[in-house]
């Protein structure tokens, strides 16, 4: 529906792989997989995306020569402009050039890996390199005076000033949108139209495992007026902060900090034990546009954690340059559209 056809791989210890389209694949002594995502490009090429792919263990060297042997010959023979990938590789933690800053070695030798094979770091990254997680397995107690001095202030403030939560349902998925759509246009970013994320928050929401949604809206009100909410997602014992939005009143109410508290409890009642708060600058100081959110991210008592980003593998120099080159201008054609058509909505809100 939006461009992409999922294909699934799996790889077996008795060293078979097999791609499909649909699901039926082995499931038994799978030692590595990947959802590969298909998309047309020029008319009679593809390129291909493995988000957050493969899974498998990285620092295993004849798994990780076997799995990449075995997608470049896929992305050659399905005469691919490119194969990207971006698994969650760690090259280090803590800022860098800090005295937290941490390198992880075996990172770094699967990034050098992946460039004496051919691959190279994309210009287009799709995922955040960088992210912030917080700590989970510790007490409540523990985490909340992880927190800055600030931070803890603010989540008592929103209590005091009479911010209350609740968790959304269906109903309020509207209301929701409308919300995001004013924040992407005061804070001057992009989003898709609202087709796009009703199909994602519905689907989420249905989708249980050990009997609990995938996706639970949290809702801050002040005088039952919805003023901020996020959307927490949990999956194999890690919390996700993927969306947030806030109406322009109130906000001196700091509902936003009390919604992430809320989000760590609620994470961690349901077996989470890290919660991640989904994005950290590429560059650690002002002049990157992610500073402002880091730094209330930072509050939170996070760590920085550092990975190994988006790589492509491209069989054709030549068209990997083209693309490379025309995509761009047709992304920022379609942003700037995008926008247009937020503004449309929040302006008839």
């Amino acid at each position: 529906k939006y461009g992409w056809v999922p294909y699934y791989a799996v790889w077996t210890e008795d060293g078979k792989f097999s791609v499909s389209s649909n699901h039926q694949l082995p499931i038994s002594k799978v030692v590595a997989a990947a959802l590969i995502l298909k998309r047309t490009a020029f008319r009679r090429f593809s390129i291909f995306y493995a988000p957050k792919g493969p899974l498998m263990d990285w620092m295993n060297e004849s798994l990780r020569k076997r799995v990449l042997d075995d997608l470049q010959s896929f992305a050659k023979k399905q005469g691919a402009i490119f194969l990207k990938l971006d698994p969650d590789v760690v090259l280090g933690r803590g800022v860098p050039a800090s005295v937290d800053e941490v390198t992880e070695n075996s990172g770094q030798a699967v990034m050098s890996d992946l460039k004496r094979r051919g691959w190279v770091e994309s210009s287009d990254q799709i995922q955040f390199r960088n992210t912030v997680m917080v700590d989970l397995s510790a007490s409540e107690e523990e985490i909340l005076m992880r927190m800055k001095q600030k931070t803890r202030y603010n989540v008592r403030l929103a209590e005091k000033k009479g911010v209350s939560l609740r968790v959304g349902k269906l109903e309020d998925l509207g209301m929701l949108y409308k919300m995001y759509a004013e924040t992407s246009v005061r804070d001057g970013f992009v989003i898709r139209d609202e087709e796009y994320y009703m199909t994602v928050w519905k689907l989420f929401m249905s989708s249980t495992a050990h009997g609990q949604p995938s996706t639970v809206p949290l809702i801050a009100e002040v005088d039952g007026e919805a003023v901020a909410a996020i959307f927490l997602f949990m999956f194999a014992g890690r919390g996700y902060y993927v969306y947030g939005m806030s109406r322009n009143a109130q906000r001196e109410k700091m509902p936003s900090y009390l919604l992430q508290w809320a989000a760590m409890k609620h994470a961690k009642a349901h077996g989470c034990l890290t919660y991640d708060l989904w994005g950290a600058p590429d560059v650690f100081d002002e002049s990157d546009s992610m500073w402002g959110v880091y730094r209330f991210k930072e509050g939170l008592g996070s760590d920085v954690v550092r990975t190994l980003g988006a790589y492509d593998f491209a069989p054709s120099k030549f068209w990997y340059s083209m693309y490379s080159d025309v995509m761009p201008r047709v992304l920022n054609f379609m942003r700037s559209r995008g926008k247009e058509k937020t503004k449309q909505v929040v302006g008839g809100a």
